[in-house]
């Protein structure tokens, strides 16, 4: 499971955590934790029966991320080695045997023309480590939110959104790339491949109501675990925060 929870107290408050009790993924991937660990000690972010990693910015209220896990890992990886990314909290690597589950924040361009900046001066070299990992001999799934719709099936106003961040056309063209000569596999259109399939809308006006939305949550997987996926769900029957969570089982032995 991945969720961006656009603030885990937030989420909290909004019946998270009582939610993933009846859900009990074998791993959880959370982005926007907005906190850092010490703050979130003592209180209900702990749940029985999990392992908890956390990434924070250093920046406090701004970015995060965190893996749980029923099964403990055998290793953590924290951060890519790139210290403008590091610093904002954006990559957890859990490892499990020859699997690894990342929980990954890709920088918004939404802000503005410095933010989007950032984010495309680190695709490419994010793309770069891709390409590396994909050879590597693990299996990788890269759960997250990507910031990126990939193509006009992954937002319900694509026309209008064109000259907008997280739809640009070199955005795209990088997921292309992504998909296609570095060898990863967006897991979920595996198993669905159906239209309307968003995960993420705009708390302004009707979005959630009308599902005016975007698909920029993801598993990006190596193509090995992402043969295995069997069944995927995006949860909207609860709303806590501007993105829903995704699940995909996968057929994965241990």
């Amino acid at each position: 499971m991945t969720a961006n929870l656009n603030g885990i107290r937030s989420a909290q408050r909004k019946g998270f955590f009582e939610w993933l009790e009846s859900q009990r993924p074998d791993v959880l991937c959370i982005q926007e934790t907005k906190a850092q660990r010490d703050q979130l000690e003592g209180g209900p972010y702990f749940p029985p029966g999990y392992h908890a990693e956390f990434v924070d910015a250093e920046r406090k209220g701004y970015s995060g991320v965190a893996v749980y896990s029923r099964r403990e890992p055998d290793a953590y990886v924290r951060g890519l080695g790139m210290p403008e990314i590091d610093r904002e909290g954006r990559w957890l690597e859990a490892r499990f045997g020859r699997l690894s589950v990342v929980s990954f924040y890709m920088p918004s361009g939404s802000s503005g023309e410095h933010r989007q900046g950032v984010k495309d001066a680190f695709m490419e070299p994010l793309l770069e480590r891709l390409k590396a990992m994909a050879d590597d001999g693990r299996e990788y799934v890269i759960c997250g939110d990507w910031n990126i719709a990939h193509t006009r099936r992954d937002l319900k106003n694509w026309r209008s959104n064109q000259k907008n961040s997280g739809f640009l056309p070199h955005e795209r063209e990088w997921m292309d790339r992504l998909f296609g000569e570095v060898g990863f596999v967006d897991a979920f259109r595996e198993v669905n491949d159906d239209d309307d399939e968003y995960t993420w809308w705009s708390f302004r006006g009707q979005a959630w109501a009308n599902n005016t939305g975007w698909r920029i949550d993801y598993h990006v997987a190596t193509p090995g675990i992402a043969s295995r996926a069997q069944d995927a769900d995006i949860h909207r029957a609860d709303r806590f925060s501007d993105h829903a969570p995704l699940t995909i089982d996968y057929d994965w032995p241990g």
